[in-house]
């Protein structure tokens, strides 16, 4: 790739949104409100508002490995708390894909360095479903199961946080699980039940 060559689409990128909108960078430069966090994987092929198909300014993006939200990640925390507590938002959506590279890495017997304790969350969403993963022969199907369970173990994760918790009291906040399919373009809607989920950690995970 010829960097250079990113300025000059950057160029073209201004003229095309000028001359839809001639106060397209006025409005966009105006405070974010956002109603939608979203918690995606990191994969190059796999981008927020492309795939959702809405404008800048339309989510708060957060972006890992696996579409983690681990509660000692002071990054994906921080991020969540200032979407939750100062933004604000409606919507907090965790988004994964089928053919992650993350999920694939965490279920091969290999040292990987640095990423072994990241990855050991998503070896931990297997363990707690061992019997269901395990009963499905096929290895291509384990594997999108497994990009299934882990959006819906990271939607309880969100949901065992404080700011969630307080937000639920005080706003109709909601958590949604998505599953992008790269071989056909569409968004896969988990279907996350916030209010049962809620209702069922609350006697060990209550923080309000």
């Amino acid at each position: 790739m010829d960097i250079k060559q990113i300025f000059k689409n950057n160029e073209s990128w201004i003229k095309d949104k000028l001359a839809i909108d001639k106060d397209f960078f006025k409005n966009l430069s105006k405070d974010q409100r956002p109603e939608i966090l979203y918690i995606g994987c990191s994969d190059s092929r796999v981008t927020a508002e492309e795939l959702m198909g809405i404008q800048p300014g339309e989510a708060f993006v957060h972006r890992n490995i696996a579409n983690m939200v681990s509660n000692i990640d002071l990054n994906v925390q921080t991020v969540l708390n200032y979407a939750v507590n100062q933004l604000e938002v409606q919507h907090i959506v965790v988004c994964g894909h089928y053919g992650c590279g993350g999920i694939k890495a965490a279920m091969e017997s290999k040292d990987l360095g640095i990423l072994n304790p990241w990855l050991r969350n998503i070896r931990d969403v297997y363990r707690l479903h061992k019997t269901t993963l395990n009963a499905i022969e096929s290895e291509p199907e384990r594997y999108k199961k497994l990009v299934e369970l882990n959006v819906q173990e990271q939607c309880i994760n969100l949901i065992k946080t404080a700011c969630v918790q307080q937000a639920s009291n005080s706003r109709d906040i909601k958590v949604h699980g998505w599953v992008f399919d790269m071989k056909t373009g569409k968004l896969v809607d988990l279907e996350i039940n916030f209010e049962e989920i809620l209702k069922g950690i609350m006697e060990i995970y209550h923080l309000d």
